[in-house]
């Protein structure tokens, strides 16, 4: 094992043999969880003081990708509970402990998952769907749908949130986190997709959910932000899915070299096709394509580390380096498939089972017409 990295080799290979299982049986990722939770790795964000490793989100994110390049399903999965973990060391670090109570109990074994996404919202983290009715006390309660709700089968706290319209003229979003053990919830075994589909991201509805006051951490104006948790949120959640995706095009790279080397050309004189020109050319595109990638990631995530002032260019570089590493993860991936000829169309082929969890990367926020919108915006200023 690498002193740079919690996962041993022996590990990562475990969790990689396990990955077509997952996939072909439509099944979460228990055992995988169970090691992970072993080694520490849901503990990675939690600082030392508080019982965990201490990690910042470049080390974390770099974890990711290797996790990834195994089981993109896991570490897909994953990435929601480091979401929330990455959020409250990101509070933390700038002097808000607002959510450190995810990190207290993220020490103690507790499984957080994000409940965010609804939908036909594409407004994200700035509208709602879902209907947050207050309680006297000041706790929320929760109705309306969560889709793609990653470790469904697993989490014992819920991030969520819903607008609160009982002043019309001053709707605002409620955001809270709700128990596993205090019900109004109901999960739907609605997930059987094309791929990813070992994260189990089922439909939750909520139905009365309901987050204590402790548990209420914030009360934004509906529309956009500028408060740090929102930053927090849209920071980890894109630099660590950027990761999953760069991932998965190094493992794609990989098994494009090892298919190059291992297929040979009778027209050739049963030389490898690594030989073949036009297959060297397809190897050489796609390594291009993704020694870019890592460098980006580094510097984003460590300039969330070191706590960077880059003001309104926050934004349009986390959406910015979200879709580069999704949509480059699909064209490695596919120069790929090209090297690796037509068994590459096996259910048993790990690359093929790439080729459909890639497909993933596209649906998660930000999209490309979003991200290409917040670009434009910062570049020529928004429409009139």
């Amino acid at each position: 094992m690498s002193p740079e990295t919690i996962i041993s080799d022996d590990l990562l290979q475990v969790i990689r043999s396990r990955a077509a299982g997952y996939d072909a049986r439509n099944a979460f990722f228990a055992d995988d969880l169970a090691d992970l939770q072993e080694a520490g790795y849901l503990r990675m964000f939690v600082p030392t003081e508080f019982g965990g490793l201490g990690f910042g989100l470049e080390r974390v994110a770099r974890e990711q990708l290797r996790l990834a390049t195994a089981a993109p399903a896991t570490a897909l999965g994953i990435n929601m509970h480091l979401v929330w973990t990455g959020v409250a060391k990101a509070l933390l670090d700038r002097g808000d402990d607002s959510l450190s109570f995810v990190l207290t109990e993220a020490a103690a074994g507790e499984i957080f998952a994000f409940g965010n996404s609804e939908a036909g919202n594409d407004l994200v983290l700035f509208g709602s769907t879902t209907r947050a009715e207050p309680d006297e006390d000041g706790g929320y309660r929760y109705f309306g749908r969560k889709v793609f709700t990653s470790l469904s089968p697993a989490w014992s706290r819920l991030g969520v949130f819903g607008l609160d319209d009982t002043d019309p003229g001053h709707p605002t979003l409620v955001h809270g986190f709700i128990e596993r053990g205090a019900g109004g919830f109901s999960t739907l075994d609605d997930w059987d997709t094309l791929g990813m589909r070992a994260t189990q991201s089922r439909t939750t509805v909520l139905d009365g959910a309901r987050a204590r006051p402790d548990r209420v951490v914030r009360r934004l104006p509906a529309g956009p932000s500028a408060d740090h948790f929102v930053f927090a949120i849209f920071a980890n959640f894109e630099i660590l899915i950027a990761a999953v995706y760069t991932g998965i095009g190094e493992r794609a790279l990989q098994l494009a070299v090892e298919a190059a080397h291992r297929r040979t050309s009778l027209k050739n004189g049963g030389r490898p096709y690594a030989h073949d020109p036009d297959i060297r050319y397809r190897v050489a595109e796609a390594a291009i394509a993704q020694d870019g990638l890592q460098p980006q990631l580094d510097t984003l995530a460590r300039a969330v580390d070191e706590l960077a002032d880059l003001g309104s260019t926050w934004f349009p570089r986390l959406v910015g380096l979200k879709l580069r590493a999704t949509e480059n993860a699909r064209f490695v991936v596919d120069q790929a498939l090209r090297v690796s000829g037509g068994s590459a169309l096996s259910n048993s082929s790990e690359l093929g089972r790439l080729y459909r969890d890639v497909v993933a990367g596209m649906f998660h926020p930000s999209d490309p017409e979003s991200a290409h919108s917040t670009v434009a915006n910062a570049w020529l200023g928004p429409l009139p």
